[in-house]
């Protein structure tokens, strides 16, 4: 066989109980990478009077966890190519929720953020795995609404987290703890794993057509019991197998200019959004705020994150994902520079709650477009290394939070992070290739939206 005809074949499926099952599986996940990712940010409040811990400290912490972000971004993408993208997902999801286990036991502040930084690595790898695996599943025209769709669920991991922290971490000097066995759970994600089917473009681009076309017909078998006789799928192309995608591949100008983009894109997303989340707590509480009450304001702005993220699934396939980008960028530096020049409670919640509304919606637009830009040979490649070099870049994120709130005062930290979100939003609407067309160029995909709604 010399091809599986895996793309033409997957896009011309309706959405069926199997897309919802592994929609579900990924939101689980996800839920808990959310849930998990700012554990440290709202229990350092209390290692601050607990520990002593100072907020030169805390930045470090949450620096060299960024770059457990990179590495686990880099590792993952090799992962994903080389063992699958199922199994990647699968292995990343339990690392984290393994050294999220370990920071239960965490003794001081170094030995917690060697934990932080190891689960820190697993999250960024599963996200890696994540994007890759729904956008290879999902038919072209609804991937940007499922990826999104995914993204409502899980984020609800960050207000539930919060408002447990609001709730747990005040009732005694070791309740802080079971924040981070809360987000441990997420290692539960391996029972969903046998629900779940490999990549078929995965097999095809490894040359395994024949594996490609079992995956395949498995899937078309479920989806045809369910929906009845599925359209017949544009004609197949011939495929040469993939070779490994090296490093340098991403040298070629096909793959460097949209790593570069999304590398712009993902640093000033992550410095623009670690920047307020991972701070907030710390810092309304450094300006009087009692921890109890930092915490709890923080837990509501957070609520509407999975707002953002249904925001992002109205407006996803139907627009322009980059100009969608470019909005929500502008708006979240708005909103974002109002939080950090007021100090009244009732405007601090509403501006943070819409800083995580537009925010979330923006990471769930960008988790749709980045693997846009690539073809099956680059798209793990690309889609790690510029997410893992804006992971990487808030190593210096916090140091340069933390001299700027020392040096400058507490409202020069939100003109630094308003700043990054606006560089973000200029060059993607200056560079950032259009896709829409290309997502609904073939007429098997327009045959497929219709069928699927």
């Amino acid at each position: 066989m010399l091809h599986s005809n895996a793309a033409n074949r997957l896009d011309r499926l309706p959405v069926s109980r199997f897309h919802k099952v592994a929609l579900l599986a990924v939101s689980f996940a996800y839920f808990f990478e959310f849930a998990d990712i700012n554990t440290f940010a709202v229990t350092a409040p209390r290692l601050i009077k607990l520990w002593g811990v100072t907020v030169d400290q805390v930045a470090y912490v949450t620096s060299l966890s960024f770059v457990g972000m990179f590495i686990g971004s880099i590792v993952a993408s090799w992962m994903a190519d080389r063992w699958g993208r199922k199994r990647t997902l699968t292995l990343t999801t339990a690392f984290f929720g393994l050294f999220s286990f370990a920071s239960v036991f965490a003794w001081d502040i170094v030995s917690l953020g060697v934990f932080r930084v190891l689960t820190s690595a697993g999250l960024s790898a599963m996200t890696v795995v994540a994007v890759i695996y729904v956008s290879e599943i999902y038919p072209a025209a609804v991937r940007g609404k499922y990826q999104a769709y995914a993204i409502v669920i899980g984020i609800c991991g960050t207000p539930v987290t919060n408002l447990i922290a609001s709730a747990v971490v005040p009732l005694s000097d070791w309740s802080w703890r079971l924040i981070y066995l809360w987000g441990s759970l997420g290692i539960v994600f391996v029972l969903f794993a046998g629900y779940l089917k490999e990549s078929p473009r995965w097999y095809e681009s490894k040359g395994d057509h024949a594996k490609a076309d079992e995956v395949l017909r498995e899937i078309e078998a479920r989806v045809e019991a369910e929906k009845g006789p599925l359209p017949e799928p544009a004609a197949p192309v011939d495929l040469a197998p993939i070779a490994k995608a090296p490093l340098r591949l991403l040298l070629q100008k096909k793959y460097l200019l949209p790593t570069l983009l999304l590398t712009v894109l993902w640093v000033t997303q992550t410095i623009g959004f670690f920047g307020y989340s991972s701070w907030a707590p710390t810092l309304l509480a450094k300006e009087g705020f009692s921890v109890e009450k930092s915490i709890f304001y923080v837990a509501l702005t957070t609520v509407g994150a999975p707002l953002g993220s249904f925001l992002a699934a109205v407006v996803t396939d139907r627009f322009e994902r980059k100009w969608c980008l470019v909005a929500f960028g502008t708006v979240i530096a708005l909103c974002g520079l109002l939080y950090g020049l007021t100090f009244n409670p009732l405007l601090i919640v509403v501006f943070g709650f819409l800083v995580n509304l537009f925010e979330r919606g923006y990471t769930a637009l960008a988790y749709a477009y980045s693997p846009e830009l690539f073809d099956t040979r680059g798209r793990s490649l690309g889609t790690g290394v510029s997410y893992g070099l804006g992971r990487l870049s808030n190593a210096a994120g916090p140091l340069i939070i933390a001299a700027l709130y020392t040096g400058s005062g507490y409202q020069s930290v939100f003109y630094f992070i308003a700043g990054a979100w606006i560089l973000g939003a200029i060059t993607l609407a200056v560079f950032g290739p259009r896709t829409r067309a290309a997502r609904l160029a073939a007429p098997v995909t327009q045959v497929n939206e219709k069928a699927g709604a």
